[in-house]
């Protein structure tokens, strides 16, 4: 998916990793598996890491691993977008498995299709690492919170 230059977004990369670092703990920060590869304007690319920890039985990357990569990959996105609002949250998620991902690096390139001022949705394609073929198809919905006004 083409994205434009980081400087389109509200939030840059590292305004982003710092901002889920401190709100999201639990997937970005050192030694996290998750990491933002590009965020530009309605878009953003995060990689997962996925080793022994995302496997199922088979040697695959679990199905639950890529649902979050894809739920982190919209809400990466949309900070992006809208600035830092850590309580939008996943109001529906709908995801397609179409190939067994190996372990390795997984590509999520995520797009907002519609933002709203209390919804968004977002489109996601999930690659592994040198494979054109998507591995997974996601579409989610975010919930946004009253934001404040602009002064």
């Amino acid at each position: 998916m083409g994205m434009e230059p980081a400087t389109a977004s509200a939030m840059s990369i590292a305004e982003l990793e710092q901002f889920l670092h401190g709100e999201f703990p639990q997937a970005f920060g050192p030694g996290k598996p998750h990491h933002i590869e590009t965020v530009g304007r309605r878009a953003a690319t995060i990689r997962l890491d996925a080793d022994e920890e995302h496997l199922r039985p088979g040697g695959t990357v679990s199905g639950p691993a890529l649902m979050a990569l894809a739920d982190i990959a919209v809400y990466v996105a949309l900070l992006g977008e809208i600035g830092p609002v850590a309580l939008a949250v996943t109001t529906n998620l709908s995801i397609n498995f179409l190939r067994k991902p190996a372990p390795g690096a997984i590509y999520a390139d995520a797009r907002l299709i519609k933002l709203g001022k209390r919804l968004a949705v977002g489109d996601v394609g999930i690659r592994s690492a040198g494979v054109d073929d998507l591995v997974a198809h996601c579409v989610a919905t975010y919930s946004i919170p009253d934001r404040p006004a602009k002064g």
